[in-house]
């Protein structure tokens, strides 16, 4: 068991210098200790099995929408949410220190992200495209080579954890680019406060299920933020629905679970917290590296 003036232990998934690692720090403002693990369902065993006492996970990006591993790990893991965080995905090119943008051959980064910046390979078809495990990783790799054609894209915090120089500022090709993260613990028993909360229904495989599961939120002028539906395995074509809903003033969501309940084939709430809003862009020194 974790002593109360220890630092908390966070898990999350990927390399020092990833944007997971960064929202922790927004999330939690004390001290903690960052647990980095290879893979989603790492980070949500090292939770489970106690060798992390919470962890941060990216659930959806503005562009490339949701993170579908997570979802399935969050109704199996039994953890609770506890907290979210927007942040501004911010792009960068970063290659070893005294590389140059003219002496770059290729870039490596996690898919999506290379997904994310066609404008740039586009005005340079000369580079090669390489897929990585993560984007903090790539920054990594490239700067232990120390070759100089090699570059990474990544955010501000990896350039700066691995001391890498930012060639190329904000290569996204859009601005509006943000992702959310969760903050997962093991449920409490205090009461749960917040104005959003994320519900996981299980509907019977009949027509209008699903109207009447979200109808009692409509008559109560409650706002359905997201809905997502997952594959329920073992039970081929049905399907989990996962809503994030405005819980508004009152007795109004309490009122509208009580009746979706009489229909349902089960309702969990997954968590109530504070709905974020978008951090402001971070600044960086020119060249990337850590002081």
């Amino acid at each position: 068991m974790r002593v109360s003036d220890e630092p908390i232990r966070v898990a999350f998934q990927g390399e020092p210098g990833a944007f997971s690692e960064e929202a922790a720090a927004r999330l939690l403002r004390d001290e903690t200790v960052t647990v980095p693990c290879a893979t989603f369902d790492g980070a949500f065993a090292a939770v489970t099995e106690g060798a992390a006492d919470a962890l941060v996970a990216p659930i959806e990006n503005s562009l490339a929408g949701s993170v579908l591993r997570v979802y399935d790990l969050l109704l199996e893991s039994g953890l609770a949410i506890a907290a979210e965080a927007v942040l501004p995905i911010e792009l960068h090119l970063i290659g070893c220190p005294g590389a140059r943008l003219a002496g770059i051959h290729s870039v490596e980064s996690h898919p999506m992200a290379l997904a994310q910046c066609e404008r740039l390979f586009a005005a340079h078809r000369e580079w090669a495209r390489v897929a990585a495990e993560d984007t903090a990783g790539s920054v990594r790799d490239v700067v232990e080579s120390g070759d100089r054609t090699r570059a990474a894209i990544a955010g501000p915090h990896a350039a700066a954890h691995y001391r890498g120089e930012i060639l190329l500022r904000d290569v996204q090709d859009d601005a509006g680019n943000f992702t959310r993260f969760l903050l997962l613990t093991q449920p409490r028993d205090e009461a749960p406060t917040g104005d959003k909360a994320t519900l996981a229904l299980r509907l019977a495989h009949a027509p209008g299920a699903l109207l009447r599961a979200l109808e009692p939120f409509a008559q109560r002028g409650l706002n359905l933020l997201k809905i997502e539906s997952r594959p329920i395995h073992g039970c081929p074509w049905e399907y989990q629905f996962f809503l994030d809903v405005e819980v508004g003033p009152g007795a109004r969501m309490e009122e509208a679970l009580e009746e979706i309940r009489r229909t349902a084939q089960s309702v969990r709430v997954l968590g109530r917290y504070a709905a974020a809003r978008p951090a402001a862009k971070s600044s960086h020194a020119a060249s990337g590296r850590s002081s």
